[in-house]
């Protein structure tokens, strides 16, 4: 238990490698895992986000799989699994400077204002090479860092992003950004792209982690129950997440500009394609029924289920009695529900909407698999 209980106090740069909302901290899932698993248990996280439930598997060296239908969240939880060093991903970096053809630039007074055009230029070039599948290490990791650094506060030393100035976990609509870029004076800085991740590089791959064995991450829909016939080869004891609030559906608009990096359009989606349905209670707890019915059927008998939720200060509807309704005649059986604790500041999925009133209080639930859920 000594062991354990170092593994979850300490830090582990490599979980912050890309900013992104509905993130719960390491600790979490490292204190789920602490509490008790046998030595070939599987972890699965249907939501997966950035990969923190991947991340924490692996520091237990347990093998695991995350499923998310974001491309920003599969790109940033597959750059938790892979094993390389700084040098390897600035490596790879120059080598795709140096070779690299130039490619056309994004247009417009948006782009004009987000990106020095030597930077744009760069960027351009290295988004062109990571089209190109499937990805070395080193490239995966390299993509988490530019997804990381493509857009943040600036800062009066040497650039820390690669943008003039926005938000680090969303980023900014162009109307709104251009406006607020001309009304401050704000231009962009020329952000040395190499400079930039070769100091990421430095902080969030430098530790020695254990090999993610048999892990992986699939770009998929967890509703979707023959994504879950490419994981039977586990049965998993563990399933840990994260789902989406009730009324959380703005994935795709907050995150266009790192779409756009890993080959998306130039311009905002507003679609909500690939997500948990909002539209009523009753379709967001039909959606996430057919999540936890999928993982019941790849779960061993008495695997647990560990859900954090929450929702938003101005909604009505008590998101424990979602949960729970979500989870009734599926494979699981609730055990018990607990307070996660008061919600830190700028660590949860409210105030990286703009919800500026205090978020509600988190809760974990827990949930046994039973055969037979009645």
């Amino acid at each position: 238990m000594g062991q354990s209980s170092r593994l979850v106090d300490a830090p582990v740069p490599l979980n912050a490698v890309c900013p992104y909302f509905t993130m719960f901290p390491l600790r979490f899932p490292l204190r789920v895992l602490a509490r008790g698993r046998w030595a070939d248990d599987s972890v699965l996280d249907p939501f997966c986000g950035r990969g923190t439930t991947n991340l924490a598997a692996r520091l237990f060296d347990m093998p695991s799989t995350g499923i998310d239908s974001h491309p920003v969240a599969a790109a940033v939880a597959e750059a938790k699994l892979v094993t390389t060093t700084p040098q390897a991903i600035t490596g790879c970096l120059d080598e795709i400077l140096a070779t690299e053809p130039a490619v056309p630039t994004p247009q417009g007074e948006f782009w004009q204002l987000a990106y020095h055009k030597d930077t744009l230029t760069e960027l351009a070039r290295v988004r062109s090479a990571l089209q190109r599948e499937p990805l070395a290490p080193e490239r995966v990791a390299l993509r988490a860092i530019l997804l990381g650094g493509l857009h943040g506060p600036l800062t009066k030393s040497s650039p820390s992003y690669l943008s003039n100035q926005c938000p680090r976990t969303y980023a900014p609509k162009p109307r709104y950004a251009v406006k607020y870029w001309n009304g401050h004076g704000l231009r962009p800085p020329r952000a040395d792209i190499r400079k930039v991740v070769a100091r990421r590089a430095a902080r969030h791959y430098a530790q020695q982690m254990p090999a993610a064995t048999c892990s992986r991450v699939l770009l998929a829909d967890s509703r979707d129950p023959t994504v879950f016939d490419q994981i039977r080869d586990h049965q998993f004891g563990w399933v840990i997440t994260s789902p989406p609030y009730y009324r959380m559906r703005t994935y795709l608009p907050d995150q266009w500009l790192r779409l756009w990096l890993l080959g998306g359009l130039e311009t905002v989606d507003y679609s909500q394609s690939g997500q948990v349905c909002h539209q009523t209670p009753e379709s967001f707890v039909a959606d996430l029924r057919r999540v936890w019915d999928n993982c019941a059927s790849v779960s061993r008998s008495e695997a647990r289920l560990v859900v954090r939720f929450g929702s938003f200060p101005d909604c009505r509807l008590d998101p424990g009695e979602l949960l729970r309704a979500s989870l009734a005649g599926t494979g699981w059986r609730i055990q018990t529900r607990r307070d996660a604790g008061p919600v830190p500041a700028g660590r949860r999925q409210a105030e990286h909407f703009g919800v500026t009133s205090t978020p509600r209080k988190e809760f974990d639930l827990w949930a046994v698999h039973a055969r037979d859920p009645r």
